[in-house]
């Protein structure tokens, strides 16, 4: 039986600390840390009339416009899951591949259980996705000292039409949903979200559809933090998820039910020794010029593969330096920041230079140098792939450094023409969890 009490999920943002480019390769590993501002999303049951039978599932995202999905769903023939199908009702609604391809893998792995072989049929339900506002650029709070006065802003757009700000929205959505739908239709004996067991399961599905809605097998990382929180990511193997059937193909339900519950997994996520120093914040500025990453990581890779002998010895250095850093945060080593920043700057810049790529662009090297002067700054980083649309911040975790900061880029984006703006998101260790349904009043 599912929840007969609505339930809430949420799942964190990312931020790709050191490890950019490095993370795709199973010999090195990446430094990533969850964000507090997180996906929610809320399950309840969809009450219907004495006698009728509804096969409907809702999805929508109040904050946007025309930002509600329906969808049916059948068992496919010959082993094939359950296979989603958007209604159309006469409204122009955009499809959400990330959305559609997450329910089909939840609903297939749950009717494939234990709990659920008897019947393949699902309560009608709702799942309402509410994004902690740093997701997105607001236009109104480009000034970096202005704060939305609601935890969830409404924006006069469609979710197609919003500026992301790059904190790994599509993880944190699919891995919210496919918890909630876990947590909503599965006994808490077959899946707590709480457990480690749990979030192996949640990890391995979530990791699934997101690759299969991105139609690509990506590096994880994202998917990770979203479920574990921050940790050093070694990413699994891409040959993982070959042989998984498209969903509703024959054969797809029982070699996921397998994928998720076997040990084909290799990936390997460590949280212990990952923090950040006391008294210290991980802290983002968004920076409004947003960046194409498919080409940038595409050159790079030519570029490695064209040298294989200079960039081995580059990137095996960089991991050093990159290992180094997170150990000096963990020991609360706080003389050494600023240098072992410095010097994994030093080499993401040369391997902009040789591949010809603009990982840490001269404007985000200018930016970057001038907020490390300011009082209570310890140094930052052009995240992930890099480019122009983020910088992030090691820096005192107080009132007055963040003053300090916000009048800096509130200076910075006048004089240089540019937007810059302070987020209010900082790092945290915390990944997946259960929420209190009391957080979401007046959205449900």
């Amino acid at each position: 039986m599912p929840s007969a009490i609505p339930t809430a999920v949420s799942a964190p943002g990312k931020v790709l600390v050191a490890g950019g480019y490095l993370v795709l390769d199973r010999e090195y590993e990446a430094l990533v840390f969850g964000l507090s501002a997180r996906i929610n999303v809320v399950a309840r049951t969809i009450k219907t009339s004495p006698g009728v039978q509804l096969s409907e599932i809702v999805v929508d995202s109040p904050q946007f416009l025309e930002a509600q999905w329906r969808y049916g769903y059948h068992l496919a023939p010959e082993d094939g899951g359950i296979k989603v199908t958007q209604l159309h009702s006469g409204e122009n609604v955009d499809a959400n591949p990330f959305v559609e391809v997450t329910l089909s893998y939840a609903l297939s792995y749950i009717a494939g259980t234990a709990f659920r072989r008897s019947s393949h049929a699902f309560d009608p339900a709702q799942f309402t996705i509410l994004a902690d506002n740093d997701y997105y650029s607001q236009p109104h709070s480009m000034t970096g000292t202005e704060k939305n006065p609601t935890r969830f802003a409404k924006f006069p757009s469609t979710l197609r039409g919003a500026n992301k700000t790059g904190l790994g929205s599509s993880a944190a959505l699919v891995t919210s949903l496919t918890a909630a739908l876990l947590t909503h239709y599965l006994p808490q004996s077959a899946f707590d979200i709480a457990t480690s067991e749990g979030k192996r399961k949640l990890h391995n599905l979530a990791q699934a559809a997101h690759c299969a809605a991105q139609g690509k097998v990506g590096s994880g990382f994202d998917v990770a933090a979203a479920v574990y929180g921050s940790c050093r990511y070694r990413r699994f193997s891409p040959g993982v998820l070959k042989g998984i059937p498209e969903t509703g193909a024959p054969g797809f339900a029982p070699a996921l039910t397998q994928l998720i519950d076997g040990t084909a997994w290799d990936t390997e996520i460590v949280k212990d020794g990952v923090s950040v120093p006391p008294g210290l914040a991980l802290r983002m500025c968004d920076v409004d010029c947003g960046s194409q990453t498919v080409g940038m990581v595409k050159k790079v890779l030519q570029w490695r593969e064209s040298n294989p002998t200079e960039s081995k010895k580059l990137w095996d250095e960089l991991q050093s330096r990159n290992v180094k850093l997170g150990t000096l945060l963990s020991a609360g080593k706080l003389d050494q920041i600023r240098p072992a920043v410095a010097d994994i700057r030093e080499l993401i810049r040369a391997m902009g230079t040789q591949s010809d790529v603009p990982i840490e662009p001269e404007s985000q090297t200018s930016l970057l140098d001038a907020l490390t002067e300011v009082e209570g700054v310890y140094n930052g980083v052009v995240p992930g792939a890099g480019g122009y649309d983020a910088v992030v911040l090691l820096m005192n975790n107080d009132d007055a450094t963040e003053k300090r900061i916000k009048d800096f880029v509130a200076k910075w984006s006048k004089d240089k023409g540019e937007q810059v703006r302070l987020l209010d998101v900082k790092g945290e260790m915390e990944g997946a969890r259960k929420e209190n349904i009391k957080e979401f009043e007046g959205w449900i």
